[in-house]
């Protein structure tokens, strides 16, 4: 991790405390511009080299505002600077530097003495179905969703993404083989060696679960899970009681979905009320954020970078996935696999609530590979491309993450199952804008 001094710039000595004015940061590019207002029309008032030490006043929009040694203020963009972490003190202060003054639409209350929703609570909490119902009273359809994009201005831009998952045919997969199908036959068969004494039973269960499942079976047990899981964090921490963010995480969230290569799903969103910093993506389309990552939040677009994250959890099944694999592991839980229905009362509902009342929604706090969260974050990029916004949204996230600090008890649960957060940041310098460079002047 980046280790930042205290500095002096302009007589005045400054440092991540509690009572800090200033936020530390460095000079991340090989060199960065300084605008004398916040947009690339003003005139140029420095160019700093990289790893200059500067200080970090306000941030306004994508841009943050330096103290000058002239006095006057200067601008760069945020992906131009790393902010220091801090440590488990001062995080509150850092933090409100970067709010931009949007009071309402973000602001922080608490970063320390935060206890965050643990594994234990995933595990144990019972399923709330009157949260879950008013969370899904929330849900808007695409054309409400767009109807909001126009109002803001956001405009939706192609943008293609090797890296996303394809867009689902509605058989999913050839017509004339299914899992089921195979199962049957392989049984049949087994049925009739058994007949002459010839035990092929074990070989036969293998050779059912090498079969892929369709599609439909697929998307049968994930849109099962996915209200059975959001279910369980509900009873575990409830909907915070602000109807506005609640119709409005709906809105930015439906609209930058209908941007994914799976804009069918039942995408369902909501604020739980913790302050901890954190999401949670349940298969199918349920995507939580908590109230205490919500107030981080500066703009529509920051709320689109970390929605976009998320969705694109859903996206390609990765907490699915990790739910299949569990199942698959364990000797007996298969039968629960095959034959599903999409009809009320089906196969793959009854897998659903077996799974989520052994296991709870404990599956939502589990580490999943890097690169996984990386192409989460690239995807996030390319969603908010997509939807109008700008992909510097997510630094700006990242960043805000930062100055809470590596020790903050806030993102305790965040830390546990995501990569650090200069990794992450990182692997965004590294990787590049690329085509997504032209997206990245968007005000």
């Amino acid at each position: 991790m980046r280790s930042i001094p205290m500095i002096l710039i302009a007589g005045t000595l400054t440092a991540s405390g509690a009572n800090a004015a200033v936020l530390s940061a460095v000079v991340q590019k090989p060199s960065a511009d300084v605008y004398a207002q916040p947009n690339f029309e003003a005139p140029k008032v420095a160019t700093l080299p990289h790893d200059a030490a500067v200080s970090i006043s306000a941030q306004q929009g994508l841009w943050y505002q330096l103290q000058m040694p002239a006095g006057a203020p200067g601008f760069v963009r945020v992906n131009d600077v790393r902010v220091a972490y801090a440590g488990s003190e001062g995080g509150d202060a850092n933090v409100r530097v970067l709010m931009g003054g949007k009071a309402g639409a973000g602001r922080v209350t608490e970063t320390a003495g935060v206890r965050g929703i643990d594994e234990s609570d995933l595990k144990s909490a019972s399923f709330d179905q009157a949260q879950l119902n008013a969370m899904v009273g929330y849900r808007v359809d695409p054309a409400t969703a767009a109807a909001y994009a126009r109002e803001h201005g956001w405009q939706a831009s192609t943008v293609a993404y090797a890296g996303e998952a394809k867009r689902s045919e509605s058989s999913g997969t050839s017509p004339s083989v299914s899992s089921s199908s195979t199962a049957a036959v392989a049984r049949s068969v087994s049925g009739l060696l058994g007949s002459l004494g010839i035990n092929v039973g074990s070989k036969v269960d293998t050779a059912v679960k090498a079969v892929p499942k369709p599609e439909d079976e697929l998307a049968a047990e994930e849109l099962a899970l996915g209200p059975e899981i959001a279910g369980r964090i509900l009873g575990a921490r409830p909907l915070w009681n602000d109807p506005g963010a609640q119709k409005r995480v709906n809105l930015v969230g439906r609209w930058v979905a209908s941007q994914s290569s799976r804009p069918d799903l039942p995408w369902t969103f909501g604020v739980i009320d913790t302050p901890e910093v954190n999401a949670f993506a349940a298969p199918g389309g349920y995507i939580l954020i908590t109230r205490g990552l919500y107030q981080l939040l500066s703009s529509d677009s920051e709320l689109a970078a970390v929605l976009g994250h998320e969705i694109s959890h859903c996206v390609q099944r990765d907490h699915y996935n990790v739910i299949r694999k569990q199942q698959l592991a364990t000797t007996g839980k298969d039968a629960a696999l095959s034959n599903v229905s999409t009809s009320t009362g089906s196969v793959a509902g009854d897998y659903a609530r077996k799974y989520a009342e052994t296991h709870g929604a404990a599956v939502m706090l589990t580490s999943l590979d890097r690169d996984a969260e990386y192409r989460c974050d690239e995807a996030a990029e390319i969603y908010l491309a997509r939807s109008g916004m700008n992909p510097l949204a997510l630094y700006a996230v990242l960043q805000k993450m930062t100055a809470l600090g590596n020790e903050s008890a806030s993102l305790a649960q965040l830390y546990k199952t995501h990569p650090p957060l200069d990794g992450r940041l990182d692997r965004i310098d590294q990787r590049g804008y690329g085509t997504l460079a032209v997206y990245t002047t968007r005000e």
